[in-house]
């Protein structure tokens, strides 16, 4: 898989701006620190300095390099190369969320007002939707996409699943975005119920298309495959 350097140079720039955040703010953040809000948006757990300003930063900076190293050890490594796009999508998607989510936790140490029962719902719901406009686009692997046992053993079923799916997942985006901005926090359950109700649906359809294949053959990329 290709490496677009200008995305990536973005990234890391985000995340250093994050350790960056941490060292501004240090001296004159308190001792502790809020490290999670309720459905609400009210602080329901605090933290020391170190949880809370190097948290957020550490587990970006983390999932960065683990989603960087995947790819080369995944049996079915040579598939990336075809959505590289959309793994890339993925990644950006990710750390600009928790770079959004650190700049709330910022915002309550330098005094900000923020609205976190709208800005952390609408942003899950932003990447939701991001996430469900490029599932349809990942090929066969083995770490990332709607991996059930029946979409590894057919092709079919791993293609219709995930067409199916990225339009599920933008549903689930628009409904975390409204719930967010009109303040419905209250209205959690549904949320969560829809998430729910998308994973039952997706394992269901997988089997059922799985079912009618007659051919029911592996994928290409979701067996191991020989060194080069």
């Amino acid at each position: 898989m290709k490496t677009n350097w200008r995305i990536e140079l973005a990234l890391i720039l985000l995340i250093s701006a994050m350790f960056a955040g941490a060292l501004i703010v240090w001296p004159s953040a308190p001792d502790q620190i809020p490290v999670h809000w309720n459905a609400g948006g009210d602080v329901d757990r605090y933290g020391g300095k170190v949880e809370g300003l190097l948290g957020i930063p550490l587990l970006t900076l983390g999932l960065y390099l683990l989603m960087r190293f995947i790819p080369r050890i995944d049996p079915g490594r040579a598939n990336y190369a075809r959505f590289g796009g959309a793994y890339t999508a993925i990644r950006a998607g990710l750390v600009v969320l928790m770079a959004g989510i650190y700049g709330v936790v910022l915002a309550w140490v330098l005094k900000w007002p923020v609205d976190v029962s709208r800005v952390v719902p609408v942003g899950v719901g932003a990447l939701f939707i991001l996430f469900g406009a490029v599932l349809g686009k990942v090929r066969p692997n083995w770490f990332v996409g709607v991996r059930t046992p029946w979409t590894i053993s057919s092709k079919t079923s791993w293609v219709r699943t995930h067409r199916l799916g990225g339009w599920l997942f933008m549903a689930l985006g628009v409904l975390f975005a409204v719930t967010g901005f009109f303040k419905l926090g209250r209205f959690v359950f549904v949320t969560v119920g829809a998430v729910i109700a998308v994973v039952v649906i997706l394992y269901a359809y997988s089997y059922f298309v799985w079912r009618a294949d007659p051919e029911k053959q592996p994928p290409a990329g979701t067996q191991p495959a020989d060194d080069e």
